[in-house]
């Protein structure tokens, strides 16, 4: 929830990576000032005003190093309430080892940040707004972009687009970021061969694969060996479009490898060449992509459990307010929920707000720990009497330190989907993934207690499930929600209240002085 003010807003935000306000002995601070500003930007022939930071599309990079604290100051010249995350607003966070220590990999020749995202040829919040008022799911996007540039593929965008210059022989980290707001991406580049490295910020058993899915706001960092004769290769990404019946943005964005060969280019040059993508609904190649992260070594997961929580994440139906029409089937709106409840987001004051000062009637501390209704959750054919949500600003409560094991249950209500689920706060362990119900009698056995994936976003399968373990040791009031933008504002989100716990560090701390009220 945004309650700052629109105009001329100043903002400090602090990030101590890895080390919350610990400054090491190597350790930097960054300082960083932020201007969100209208500014006109064209493509596919269209221009028009968008958000962007200091001007910048995509917005400017940061490097740091583990450990270092980032200081940015932020003055919000735009019309709207923003945070710095999605959008058109959305730059790169890069961050590498601490000084005197090493990737767990061969140091890359060069380090590339690929960003991948979304274009309109509206303003994305209209885009929103409209949604919203019908009921409707949102125009999809016009195009995807690679580093702010639709590529090869679309109208008035072959002269813009991306090309990265290699040289034959060398390996280079190229760090893919999925900045859509409604879109998982297939990612692969021509006739190259990918060895994945790091997800979501943490380092993972190396394995090569020639295709990568991310859903929004993923990471995925790999290693390409520049290993093929002197040419031009697409870098490609498409929709990984898993609902039926869904409309959907069915293009392709291009970026180009091009190898330096140290001579003169012929002109034009050769068309790159085009790397084979898995089809829109290939949810095989996702699992098999997702099956091959793994920790880098073993480790330590927590336990034992305190906490056993089995939560249903799925889309569902509203009916249309008397005297409207709406856009969802048979005249209803959509909606979305967690264990039958499609979050109600506060209209004035935050959730952290209220838990800090203890102010009644913002949130209750009743979410359901399991669904308030067993049923075949995958069905082909759910019943319709399951389909409407209740609304409600719910929290679950944890204590300090709590060991939490969470199955995610993904249900065919009105449509399976894979939905990625995002924490706000926490990493955690990814224990399995399958599809069909969750049936612990045998899928327990499927957990592995080895080497699991670290992650801050877990993609719970179309008609599937997912098993998430971590340690409630971050105290405040955390969002889990979809990362499908869409999804979040139809309600699948809860939020976890985790308390105090008994020791220094392991309370929430004050505000600052300086917070602007709401």
């Amino acid at each position: 929830m945004e309650c700052f003010p629109k105009i001329n807003l100043l903002l400090t935000f602090l990030l101590a990576l890895n080390s919350l306000l610990f400054y090491g002995i190597d350790a930097e601070v960054q300082h960083h000032d932020f201007v969100v500003q209208e500014t006109p930007v064209k493509r596919l022939c269209v221009a028009h005003n968008i958000i962007t930071v200091n001007g910048q599309f995509p917005g400017p990079t940061i490097e740091v190093k583990n450990g270092d604290t980032i200081i940015i100051n932020v003055v919000n010249q735009a019309r709207y309430n923003v945070t710095l995350h999605w959008a058109t607003v959305y730059g790169a966070l890069i961050i590498r080892p601490k000084e005197n220590t090493s990737y767990p990999f061969a140091m890359p020749k060069r380090e590339i940040p690929l960003i991948l995202g979304e274009w309109w040829d509206r303003n994305p919040i209209d885009v929103v707004r409209e949604a919203t008022r019908t009921g409707g799911s949102p125009n999809i996007s016009d195009a995807f972009t690679i580093n702010g540039q639709p590529g090869d593929l679309y109208n008035c965008s072959h002269k813009e687009t991306t090309v990265i210059p290699v040289k034959a022989g060398e390996t280079n980290l190229l760090r893919f970021i999925n900045a859509a707001l409604n879109n998982e991406l297939f990612v692969a580049i021509a006739n190259h061969k990918m060895t994945v490295v790091a997800t979501d910020a943490s380092y993972t058993k190396p394995f090569t694969t020639s295709v990568l899915m991310l859903a929004p706001g993923q990471t995925t960092d790999v290693l390409v060996t520049m290993d093929q004769p002197l040419s031009r290769y697409y870098i490609a990404a498409r929709a990984y479009a898993s609902a039926k019946n869904v409309a959907f943005d069915n293009t392709t964005t291009t970026a180009i490898l091009e190898y330096d060969c140290g001579c003169a280019q012929p002109a034009p040059p050769p068309p790159p060449i085009f790397p084979a993508l898995p089809a829109y609904n290939d949810t095989a190649a996702v699992s098999a992509f997702n099956a091959g992260i793994k920790s880098p070594s073993s480790v330590e997961v927590p336990g034992p459990v305190d906490e056993n929580l089995f939560f249903t994440v799925g889309l569902g139906l509203f009916d249309c307010p008397k005297g409207k029409t709406c856009e969802g089937p048979n005249n209803s709106r959509f909606a979305a929920s967690m264990n039958n409840v499609s979050f109600v987001f506060p209209g004035v004051t935050s959730l952290l707000q209220a838990h800090y000062h203890r102010l009644p009637g913002v949130f209750t501390t009743d979410f359901p720990a399991v669904p308030p209704v067993a049923f075949d959750y995958t069905a082909e054919n759910v019943s319709s009497s399951l389909s409407q949500p209740v609304e409600g600003t719910k929290v679950y409560k944890l204590k300090y330190g709590s060991v939490v094991q969470l199955v995610l249950q993904g249900t065919n209500i009105v449509t399976g989907e894979n939905h990625p689920i995002h924490i706000h706060g926490y990493d955690f362990y990814i224990l399995a993934e399958g599809f069909g119900n969750f049936n612990p009698a045998k899928d327990n056995a499927k957990f592995n207690l080895v080497d699991p994936p670290m992650r801050n976003t877990v993609g719970v399968p179309v008609n599937g499930w997912a098993v998430i373990r971590f340690v409630a040791n971050n105290p405040g009031i955390w969002l889990m929600h979809c990362h499908l933008d869409v999804h979040i504002t139809w309600g699948l989100a809860m939020a976890f209240l985790v308390e105090n716990g008994e020791a220094e560090l392991q309370s929430l701390e004050s505000p600052p002085l300086d917070l602007p009220a709401c």
